[in-house]
């Protein structure tokens, strides 16, 4: 559904600040989150308590790539919810089977350790790798390493910002845990230079999100494949926003001819109704880990299951793909038009955009307010850079509008 008269209030605008209140007081200020209290979501369209329509350029970092209340996701959960949602690991349960089976298939791997969130699946990697080192690698005990990229993020637990050079994710957080090298982000050359005899694995966004959608150079992700395999290294691919559909194909690698060791996904493979998260990979290298090692109590849930087995077969369908691909050429074609009018750089791939602002115009914040303003929402990142991540179910015009939306906000600024 189009917009234009879609930002029409049915509440006084007051309505939002009891919420807005009480998040302040009592809940923990570990974000800042622009003004709106969101009440309901349908697509790519969500609702604030004033009854003001917004379309949604962030899909909640790629969890929501298929939209708001997407009816088969909706359909699992409402029949799981019915039979059972959690049994623990204790016992089998009938879902598990079934979503794990799908997913490896959609990963061309043998073998999927679910877990719940982004970061478990970032750690689980992590333990994994090492493992894999020691037993397998035959790497000294205790000395095993793990080669990522320089303004990485790939998660806010202890282990994953000990090789962070985010001073806001770091400060005040220390001790760090040993155990990485950080090289410079596509750059093949030094992270081959940054392996040795400790090397177990590199880690990697194929596309670095929270840097800035930052896209590297078309040859990085095949010499990084080379270069682990030539050094017997596992290659470690953190799909987490990038796969799934957002980049136009199912997973980043894809689109330029790469097949890593391990997968780590997330967001959207819960439909952006549960948290579920997964390692996947063959089972020479996931075969590692043994009963009682490594666990989750929620991990492989029949609800999660259940949902992600859904999502899993929207993808096989290949429509989401596309879709994201061709709408996502739409969109990097209309922002390019923008550079030189406000607009410094455009990245992306598929339907997720970095755009930089420039700077002596208004910082990343400032056009995300403005865009609210307006009935987009979009989040800010690195100052003055914004990110474009709409649901892969957005309409062409809709899609249309919020670029229209932004060079409304470019041209305001320039007075």
């Amino acid at each position: 559904m189009s917009t234009g008269t879609s930002t029409t209030e049915t509440a006084p605008p007051g309505a939002a600040k009891p919420f807005l209140d009480q998040e302040d007081a009592h809940a923990a200020h570990n974000y800042h989150p622009l003004e709106v209290v969101v009440e309901r979501g349908d697509g790519a369209w969500v609702t604030d308590v004033t009854g003001r329509r917004y379309l949604d350029c962030l899909a909640a970092y790629s969890a929501l790539n298929f939209g708001h209340g997407h009816p088969v996701l909706v359909a699992a959960a409402k029949a799981q919810l019915d039979r059972i949602t959690l049994t623990s690991r204790a016992f089998h349960n009938d879902q598990l089977g079934p979503f794990v089976t799908a997913l490896a298939a959609l990963a061309g791997k043998d073998m999927v350790l679910p877990m719940n969130t982004g970061a478990e699946a970032v750690e689980s990697g992590i333990k994994i790798a090492r493992a894999w080192g020691y037993r397998v690698k035959g790497v000294a005990p205790g000395k095993a390493t793990i080669v990522v990229a320089d303004g990485n993020f790939h998660g806010r637990t202890t282990t994953i910002i000990s090789f962070s050079n985010d001073e806001d994710a770091r400060a005040d957080f220390g001790p760090f845990t040993p155990g990485f090298v950080s090289v410079p982000y596509g750059d093949a050359a030094a992270l081959e230079a940054a392996i040795d005899e400790t090397t177990v694995a590199v880690l990697i966004e194929p596309i670095q999100g929270e840097a800035g959608i930052l896209v590297p150079p078309a040859d990085y992700l095949p010499a990084i494949r080379e270069i682990t395999t030539r050094h017997n290294v596992l290659f470690i691919a953190d799909e987490i926003q990038s796969g799934l559909g957002r980049t136009g194909a199912t997973f980043q690698c894809d689109n330029v001819g790469v097949v890593p060791d391990l997968y780590l996904l997330g967001k959207a493979l819960g439909g952006g109704i549960v948290p579920l998260s997964a390692v996947v990979g063959n089972a020479d290298i996931l075969g590692v880990l043994k009963p009682g090692q490594h666990g989750s109590t929620f991990g492989g849930n029949p609800l999660a299951a259940a949902v992600g087995l859904a999502v899993v077969q929207l993808l096989a369908t290949g429509e989401y793909q596309e879709r994201a691909r061709l709408l996502g050429e739409r969109l990097q074609v209309n922002l390019r038009r923008l550079i030189g009018k406000g607009v410094v750089a455009v990245r992306g791939a598929g339907l997720w955009a970095g755009i930089d602002i420039d700077p002596e115009l208004a910082t990343g914040r400032e056009v995300c307010e403005l865009l609210m303003a307006r009935g987009v929402l979009a989040k800010d990142t690195h100052g003055s850079t914004i990110r474009l991540a709409p649901p892969i179910v957005v309409e062409i015009d809709d899609l249309d509008w919020a670029v229209e939306q932004l060079e409304a906000v470019l041209t305001e600024l320039r007075g």
